[in-house]
């Protein structure tokens, strides 16, 4: 099969509390930036052909550089992001359907990518390629470990609470069908809707697609505060012990 991975590292780390505008996909774990253990888990995909990533215009010369230098060839562009996440996913998307009018070779799939999530694996990258080619939309997930709340009518207090085991936390890569996922974001781009992931403007604009769920462990973590740091280094040495 043939997957087109979008991955989204534009984020300016507000929560990670970075000065000067640093890029958090360019922190170091393992003495490698976040994002260069992203790009490498989606070049060794099999299923994977061709890696597109949306950053900062500050960032494209560097990683380009690491693409060219680190041997990420499946990388065909960086590309500078969009004010929130989903311009930056839709500027990419404009960049794959030009590709596809140049050479006529629509992709089977296409996966939405963190860029700060670092340690999503290969074969569970081809494992959501599959199941969006199969099903039109797959989703990683989790159970949460806590119990969630809602938000009561008056700010202060807790509401009710919702059954935990219908409840997942969701991540990413998210896969959809080509033509699903386009046609999501020209539809969102038309009535200017914004969500916080892709998976909801299919949900609104495509209510009758089912989206597969894809249950996975904790590993797949985002690097969001500065806690996630050394959580990640953990991770990385947990994992490198089982090679």
């Amino acid at each position: 099969m043939n997957a087109i991975a979008i991955i989204a590292a534009s984020g300016i780390g507000k929560r990670m509390q970075l000065k000067n505008g640093q890029c958090k996909q360019l922190l170091e774990i393992a003495g490698f930036p976040v994002i260069h253990h992203t790009i490498k888990a989606f070049q060794a995909a099999s299923s994977v052909s061709t890696i597109y990533i949306a950053t900062k215009e500050e960032n494209i010369a560097t990683l380009e550089d690491m693409a060219a230098s680190e041997g990420f060839s499946k990388v065909k562009a960086v590309i500078e992001g969009g004010k929130e996440r989903q311009d930056s996913v839709k500027n990419c998307i404009r960049a794959i359907e030009h590709d596809i009018r140049m050479t006529g070779n629509e992709p089977d799939t296409i996966l939405v990518h963190d860029g700060a999530r670092p340690f999503i694996q290969p074969e569970e990258i081809d494992d959501i390629s599959r199941l969006s080619l199969q099903f039109g939309a797959c989703v990683p997930a989790t159970r949460p470990k806590d119990t969630i709340k809602y938000i009561g009518s008056n700010p202060d207090f807790f509401g009710e609470t919702p059954d935990r085991s219908r409840l997942l936390q969701v991540q990413t890569p998210q896969g959809f069908r080509c033509g699903l996922l386009i046609q999501a974001h020209e539809q969102a781009e038309l009535e200017h809707w914004y969500a916080t992931d892709d998976a909801a403007l299919v949900e609104r604009f495509f209510p009758e697609q089912p989206i597969k769920i894809f249950e996975m462990g904790y590993h797949n973590i985002k690097i969001t505060t500065p806690e996630d740091i050394p959580v990640a280094e953990a991770i990385f040495s947990q994992r490198a012990s089982w090679s």
